[in-house]
């Protein structure tokens, strides 16, 4: 047997947030030590943060991050520790892991494969590195010039090799731990940065069990943590596999600065497997790129296998997305908040179901953070709240989101008392504090300085659009000032189908700061407040006062009552509608491309009907870009965002699908 203590860690960081990422990065290496473990893998990018974006290119970004590099590897006596930084060497610009072994930076190797769709950017900040190419680093010391190998490298560290893929490395078909497997590569580090997408993580378990299977290797997948620099969030959970077996799973979505997902190893086991598999041919010239280091690996007695403990996460699927949307939603408000030193959250609630969605989401975080971190943990990363230190001492739950949380309600002559009703009953639910404003004098001043200088009355019949915005527009400097009375951050409460469609008041319903629903389609939303009514997460709580919010039918309540208006009248069924934007936005088909998909989901629904929201779609989505080019940032969740920042580029003006859109009316009018 040859049994080594692994560890594989996840990590709250910040961009070139140096002192707390540093302090992260040694708590790790210290709490590993502790734990008897002798190979630690941290995340991609850990000393910087992963989300710097242009700032990648400052020299002086870099030479921090070098520098920290530097003052964290004495911390790693009697251990091997794989640290995240960019490198720049002979004018490009590398993703790398630096390897640390007994205190001494001994090499890095550089990502051979750059993520570059999606939320990715990494072709724009850092070069590939091609297949086993090696160089040497160069840096100026005090004395002398240092020098280290860079490139395509294995380790022999004491008779063990060490060899790396980074995070997009191993999500690619031809991944370079096949090349590893040959080259007798015993440990394999994946120091990852790897977003939350509903679903993802049992891919990435996949191929961390897989790889360790394939490849003969124990596999370490460190990921960061959180929500680390605004629009994404990291869910942790740190893989270690060996063999083709799961031998830990790190927790997801945690509030803690860091997770450690630790196992014992058995290197010998593998490469006796490997000896016995028929296919198994290694290569030859294996020691090229082999960078050797003497180190005394400590001796281990067996250990009993690992049991994985079942958590929330070993539920069936529908409900896993439920669970995983709350933690994901939780996570991000909270990392949001403290580190934008924010007083916590306003919320202009309506009665429907976005901004009822927004106001359980905050008050599930506070819940959340108070049950992972304790009052102390808590008051400890956000401790200006006012009155959230006496309400949690107090043990108040309620209060406490009452500290962090305002709503307010601001009606106008065509508000009713269902929605006001439903407001209030959740925003006493969840303990928020709760305002509810007259803002009709408001509405009817603006229309009357208009309808003065026009010299005509406004109508319904002949300005509808315009009288509906005015009631959303005076709403936002009301709910903008409790904003700064209070220091906290607005939260916008439009979802991605509304964002797709432009259905929002620009500087009215969209004001804030944030939109957490931002990534969400309103069907998904509507799912999820009916499981938060009746059942809940595992841990936590249904809140059964939902029901007033998932009795109505949505509607945005700005013409009068006798209108009976609804969301879905004004636009289409939103089921009909989200199978429009999968199809046309994230598959790119053509509108009548989009008609003959969706028909056999659709069967309740005729041609003409269909073909009829498919035009409406697209017209609006041409129309609206520009709306969606000023939204608040909101959370990824999916793959079917529509922030044109981070996911879906198109283009302000354009053609609007004039010719495709013809095709589709005259291939309808053939089914007549």
């Amino acid at each position: 047997m040859k049994l080594i203590k692994v560890a594989a860690a996840a990590l709250n960081q910040t961009p070139f947030a140096w002192a707390h990422n540093q302090a992260n990065c040694v708590e790790a290496i210290r709490r590993a030590r502790a734990d008897g473990v002798t190979i630690l893998c941290l995340p991609e990018m850990a000393i910087t943060g992963y989300g710097c974006e242009d700032a990648f290119f400052s020299p002086g970004l870099q030479e921090t991050a070098f520098q920290i590099l530097e003052a964290i590897a004495p911390e790693t006596r009697g251990m091997v520790v794989c640290v995240g930084l960019p490198v720049y060497h002979e004018k490009a610009l590398y993703n790398c892991g630096a390897l640390l072994v007994d205190g001494s930076i001994i090499g890095f190797v550089a990502k051979r494969f750059l993520a570059g769709d999606g939320i990715h950017y990494e072709p724009r900040w850092f070069k590939e590195w091609p297949a086993a190419e090696r160089d040497v680093l160069e840096r100026a010391g005090t004395d002398e010039v240092r020098k280290w190998p860079i490139g395509d490298l294995v380790f022999d560290i004491g008779g063990i090799r060490v060899g790396f893929e980074i995070c997009e490395d191993a999500w690619v078909a031809n991944r370079p731990g096949a090349d590893l497997a040959l080259r007798g590569v015993d440990v394999i580090l994946n120091p990852s940065a790897s977003h939350f997408a509903f679903g993802k993580f049992a891919v990435r378990q996949r191929f961390v069990v897989e790889g360790s299977r394939a490849f003969g290797v124990a596999y370490l997948y460190a990921n960061l943590l959180g929500n680390e620099a605004g629009r994404v969030i990291y869910d942790g959970g740190g893989l270690i596999a060996s063999g083709g077996e799961l031998c830990a799973r790190g927790r997801r979505f945690s509030f803690q600065e860091l997770e450690l997902a630790t196992a014992v190893v058995d290197v010998e086991a593998n490469r006796r497997e490997q000896a016995r598999r028929a296919s198994n041919r290694p290569r030859h010239d294996t020691e090229d790129g082999v960078v050797e280091i003497p180190f005394a690996w400590p001796a281990l007695k067996p250990v009993a296998p690992p049991v994985i403990a079942k958590t929330w996460e070993d539920v069936e699927l529908e409900r896993l997305k439920h669970e995983e949307f709350v933690r994901a939603e939780a996570i991000g408000l909270w990392d949001y908040m403290r580190k934008s030193r924010s007083n916590g959250y306003v919320v202009s609630i309506s009665g429907g179901a976005d901004s009822a969605a927004c106001a359980v989401l905050v008050a599930m975080s506070l819940e959340i953070a108070v049950q992972e971190l304790g009052v102390d943990g808590v008051l400890a990363r956000a401790p200006n709240v006012p009155g959230l230190r006496e309400a949690l001492v107090a043990g108040d739950l309620k209060r406490a989101v009452r500290a962090i949380l305002l709503c307010a309600y601001q009606a106008t002559a065509n508000s009713g008392d269902v929605t006001r009703n439903a407001a209030r009953a959740v925003a006493d639910a969840i303990g928020a504090e709760m305002h509810v404003l007259d803002v009709e004098p408001l509405r009817a001043t603006y229309v009357s300085i208009v309808e003065k200088s026009l010299g005509r009355p406004l109508t319904w019949e002949h300005d509808d659009v315009a009288l509906q915005n005015i009631q959303a527009r005076v709403r936002a400097p009301s709910i903008w000032m409790f904003a700064n009375l209070r220091g906290a951050l607005l939260l916008t409460t439009s979802n991605r189908s509304e964002a797709a469609v432009g259905y929002a008041t620009m500087d009215g319903d969209t004001a804030g700061g944030l939109a957490p629903l931002g990534g969400i389609d309103k069907t998904y939303l509507r799912s999820w407040l009916r499981f938060m009514e009746t059942t809940g997460p595992t841990g936590l709580h249904a809140i059964p006062a939902l029901v007033a919010i998932n009795a109505q039918q949505p509607t945005a309540e700005l013409r009068p009552p006798g209108a009976s208006q609804t969301d879905e009248g004004d636009l289409m069924p939103y089921d009909v509608l989200e199978a429009i934007e999968d199809a046309a936005i994230r598959d790119k088909r053509v509108p009548l491309e989009v008609l003959l998909e969706i028909q056999p989901r659709f069967p309740q629904h005729g041609a003409k009907d269909l073909a009829i929201w498919i035009e409406r779609f697209f017209k609006l989505f041409c129309r609206n870009q520009w709306k969606r080019e000023r939204l608040a940032p909101s959370f990824h969740l999916d793959d079917k965002n529509l922030d044109p920042r981070s996911w879906c580029r198109f283009p302000i003006l354009s053609g609007n699908y004039d010719r495709e859109l013809a095709e589709l009316r005259a291939y309808v009018a053939t089914l007549s």
